[in-house]
């Protein structure tokens, strides 16, 4: 992978991808004993914010075979995920095991509920997909950007800045997610804000609001649907990859490399006091590995190894013609109440 750069604390992923393994960082495989306690207790819960059949059901397949272990799964957004870890560790009864998200883990990190430890395979990976910390390792990426009806808008003619979104044409024709999310109207409004300033970013998103964009308070894969089925012309901060897995099906749909996106890193961790402990390490080290990140890939996700890039390689900003600005879980954490209040007061 390029070298990756800290810039207003937020993560600017550069051009190329080049192997960071070298002999000091090797990739080591789970350790025996783990493996070992891990089939003693022959069972683990996943809390995930991946789509089930996309992802969730192959990687725990294959877990399953490779190890024996039983992996039971829960889809739910990062939200969910959040409330229903923080529920059960202040009833003193965790359920789950492993977590992932873009949003969740940050809070719960401050509610002591996230497990200090870091998979060994994830050691070989730039230090910016691991919390300083050592509570979080990033499973994947996510690119959010617009995506269009290819039957309602001709490839060519798509809007392609942030100042296309404002052409009269679009009015009532735009839709996403209402909630308060980085894939959502809260997303959004960050990008604007990084991209354009504070003084700037606000007079454009007063005249976004005059297109009279529909909050939906569904996920942005469901908003992505609804533009798919022509209800509307255009979502905004949706995952680019979502359009690319939709598209190889047939769907009238595409994405837009706005720049800049915004990308938010998909982290997952081991509970604190988890019912399986050796297996929900196994699981995340298995997730970190070579073998696990290709089934990020398989999947049409954006993999964190330096070593699987993903299949449409057009998808992961480049640095150069498509620039992306990366948030991490706790900077989510922190500047989500702002984003989401400007929101609002904008839009609603």
């Amino acid at each position: 992978m390029a070298p990756l750069c800290l810039a207003r604390r937020t993560f600017v992923f550069a051009a190329a991808f080049v192997s960071l393994v070298t002999s000091s960082l090797c990739v080591h495989a789970a350790d025996q004993a783990m493996i070992d306690a891990a089939r003693k207790e022959g069972q683990l819960t996943w809390y995930t914010t991946q789509i089930i059949d996309q992802f969730a059901r192959p990687a725990a397949q294959a877990f399953e075979k490779k190890y024996g272990i039983k992996v039971s799964y829960v889809r739910a957004n990062s939200n969910e995920v959040a409330l229903r870890v923080l529920n059960e560790g202040r009833a003193g009864k965790m359920q789950v095991d492993v977590i992932d998200g873009t949003g969740a883990t940050a809070s719960l990190k401050k509610e002591g509920l996230i497990a200090k430890w870091i998979p060994e395979n994830a050691m070989r990976f730039p230090a910016e997909y691991r919390d300083k910390d050592g509570y979080w390792v990033a499973t994947n990426l996510y690119v959010l950007t617009p995506g269009y009806n290819t039957e309602l808008i001709a490839k060519g003619t798509q809007p392609k800045t942030f100042e296309d979104l404002l052409n009269p044409k679009y009015k009532g024709k735009i839709a996403w997610n209402s909630t308060s999310s980085s894939s959502a109207g809260p997303g959004f409004v960050a990008i604007v804000l990084e991209a354009m300033g504070e003084e700037k970013g606000m007079a454009y998103l007063r005249e976004l609001a005059k297109q009279n964009p529909a909050g939906l308070a569904v996920a942005a894969r469901q908003v992505l649907d609804q533009v798919i089925a022509g209800e509307y012309a255009i979502a905004l901060n949706i995952f680019n990859n979502h359009a690319v897995i939709s598209a190889a099906k047939g769907a009238p749909v595409d994405w837009v490399p706005m720049n800049p996106a915004l990308g938010v890193l998909s982290v997952a961790s081991v509970t604190e006091k988890a019912p399986h402990p050796n297996a929900g390490r196994l699981f995340l080290e298995f997730l970190m590995s070579e073998e696990g990140q290709k089934i990020y890939r398989d999947a049409e996700y954006l993999p964190v190894d330096p070593n699987v890039p993903p299949n449409d390689l057009a998808l992961r900003p480049d640095g150069v013609t498509f620039r992306a600005v990366y948030k991490t879980p706790e900077e989510i954490d922190r500047d989500m109440p702002k984003w989401t209040a400007i929101y609002q007061s904008i839009f609603r």
